[in-house]
């Protein structure tokens, strides 16, 4: 398991990441907060690494740079080998929504689709603006406890062992709807 220093050394590449992206497309802070939306004193705050960033946040900054989340956080991280062990795959919090996100099988530039597993506390509500790519083709399908996954404004309410497919265009929210939490599978197909 990963401690509190290996979460923090992972923001901390995380935010020089962010900053580098910002420099190679020769953006501002305040250019990078016109295109996606979020303040320039929270774009500044997670470059320097000085708060964890939430997924809403990557999220927009996902599609403003054209990746996946998987792929941004597979950047900061050692090139992916063949076999992953379960003790070796990257895991990343968000701390203030209670989601755990643990890349199963990093994302290799030559291919489209990867393996996460995602845990959500007990009360948990995520809500995406907007998908990292669009047109992104996503399986969900629930290992233990209930999600509620809303998306092209239609609920899905889904228990353990249900599965959902869709292509993610707009807007989308994940809310725990189980009091223990939910973990759950979700395959990523770039299109």
């Amino acid at each position: 398991m990963r401690t509190d220093d290996d979460l923090d050394a992972v923001d901390a590449r995380l935010g020089a990441r962010l900053a580098e992206l910002r420099a190679e497309r020769g953006w501002s802070l305040g250019e990078l907060a016109e295109r996606s939306g979020v303040s320039r004193s929270t774009l500044s705050r997670a470059e320097r690494a000085e708060t964890s960033p939430t997924a809403a946040l990557l999220n927009r900054l996902c599609a403003v740079y054209g990746r996946t989340m998987s792929q941004l956080l597979s950047e900061v991280e050692a090139e992916p080998a063949p076999v992953t062990r379960a003790a070796d795959q990257p895991v990343w919090q968000d701390r203030t929504s209670g989601f755990v996100r643990r890349s199963v099988s990093p994302p290799h530039p030559a291919l489209r689709g990867e393996l996460v597993e995602g845990r959500l506390t007990a009360g948990a509500d995520i809500a995406y603006d907007r998908p990292p790519v669009a047109g992104l083709e996503q399986h969900i399908w629930i290992l233990e406890g209930a999600l509620v996954v809303t998306a092209q404004e239609t609920e899905h309410r889904l228990g353990t062992g249900d599965c959902l497919r869709m292509r993610v265009w707009g807007p989308t929210r994940f809310r725990c709807a189980a009091p223990d939490g939910v973990r759950y599978l979700l395959a990523v197909v770039r299109p």
